[in-house]
C-alpha cells in the first residue's frame, strides 16, 4: 500500500514496483476513478498503463458519488484476482478514508435508493449549501459539526443516510466492522514537507494548464455536467470552471486553483501523520533513487508473510 499526499511521487513509485515485482496498480484516488477530466487528476497515462495493468482508473460516470464503501469492495474484489494471478497487488492513493475502508472497514450501511439521492440533491440546489447544511445538522448534528457547508457530496451523503434509513451516519460509523479482505499490508508513506509539496502542487498545475486543463474542464461542463457533481471535486476544477465561464480572469483562477490546492495537501499531512500507522516512510518527494531503500523491505515483506 503506497500512500501520501497530492504529488508526492506515488504513481512514480508504484509503477517502479509493479515493473520490479510483477505488480498491479489497484487505485485509491477518489477523483482518479472518474472518466472525465483525466489531466487535471493526473490519471495515469497510456504510457504508465503500457507499463503495468491498472484496475479502478477512470471508470465512473460523472454524478456517481464514489463511497468509501463501494470502493472497498471493489478494491479489495481487485486485490483477491491480482492475487490469484499470481502477481502483487499495489494499493496507491491518497484518500484516506479509501485506505481506512480497505484496511479497518467500514460501517455497513444499506444502499440509499436513487429517488432518496435525487430528492437530497434537488433539495441542495434548491435552498443552497448553507441552509442544507443547517438541515443536516438538525438531523445528525454530530456530522454536521465536522463537515463544512461546502463540502457538498459528503453533506449530501450523510442527508440520504438519515433519509433512507432513519438512522444518523454518525450512529452507523460507530457500529463494529469488519475488513473485505483479509490481507496483510506492507505500509509506504511518502510525506515530503509542505514547501516541497506545495513547490511540487505549482509546478504540477502549471503543466496540466500546459496540457489543456482549461478545455477539459469546459468541455466537460459544455456536455451538461454541474458544477455540483461529484467529478467537479476535482482539484482546481471549480476555480477553472470560473474562468470558463467568464466570472474570473485565468491568472485569479490558478492562483485560487494552487491554494486550494495547497490548503488539501496540508489536511492530507495531517490525516497521514496521525491516521496512517506506515511501515516504511520517506519524508522527501519520491525518486528512483530510493529504490534501493524501499525494494529491500518489500523482499522483507514478500518472504516473512
Amino acid at each position: 500500500m503506497i500512500a501520501g499526499p497530492t504529488a508526492s511521487g506515488k504513481s512514480a513509485l508504484a509503477l517502479g514496483i509493479a515493473e520490479a515485482f510483477n505488480g498491479t496498480l489497484i487505485n485509491a484516488d477518489s477523483q482518479q476513478r472518474y472518466r472525465d477530466l483525466p489531466i487535471l487528476t493526473a490519471r495515469p497515462t497510456p504510457a504508465d498503463v503500457a507499463r503495468a495493468p491498472h484496475r479502478l482508473f477512470g471508470a465512473m460516470e460523472p454524478l456517481e458519488i464514489g463511497a468509501a464503501g463501494e470502493w472497498a469492495l471493489k478494491a479489495a474484489d481487485e486485490v483477491r484476482a491480482t492475487a490469484a494471478q499470481g502477481r502483487l497487488p499495489i494499493v496507491v492513493g491518497g484518500t484516506g478514508l479509501y485506505l481506512r475502508a480497505l484496511i479497518d472497514g467500514l460501517a455497513n450501511i444499506p444502499d440509499v435508493p436513487a429517488e432518496v439521492r435525487a430528492s437530497a440533491r434537488a433539495r441542495l440546489e434548491m435552498i443552497g449549501n448553507l441552509a442544507f447544511h443547517a438541515e443536516l445538522a438538525t438531523r445528525d448534528p454530530i456530522i454536521a459539526s465536522r463537515l463544512a457547508p461546502g463540502d457538498a457530496q459528503r453533506v449530501l451523503r450523510a442527508w440520504e443516510v438519515v433519509e433512507a434509513t432513519g438512522t444518523p451516519l454518525s450512529e452507523w460509523q460507530q457500529s463494529a466492522t469488519t475488513p473485505p479482505v483479509a490481507a496483510n499490508y506492507l505500509k509506504i508513506l511518502l510525506i515530503p514537507s509542505r514547501a516541497e509539496l506545495n513547490d511540487a502542487c505549482d509546478a504540477r498545475f502549471d503543466a496540466m494548464i500546459a496540457q489543456g486543463a482549461v478545455q477539459e474542464v469546459a468541455a466537460l461542463l459544455k456536455s451538461g455536467v454541474p458544477r455540483i457533481a461529484p467529478v467537479m471535486r476535482a482539484l482546481g476544477a471549480l476555480e477553472l470552471a470560473g474562468f470558463s465561464s467568464g466570472e474570473t480572469d485565468r491568472e485569479t483562477a490558478i492562483a485560487a486553483a494552487k491554494l486550494a490546492t495547497r490548503r488539501y495537501v496540508k489536511s492530507q499531512i495531517t490525516w497521514f501523520k496521525h491516521q496512517f500507522r506506515a511501515d516504511f516512510s520517506l519524508e522527501t518527494k519520491f525518486s528512483e533513487s530510493f529504490n534501493d531503500k524501499i525494494f529491500p523491505e518489500i523482499r522483507r515483506f514478500l518472504l516473512t508473510t
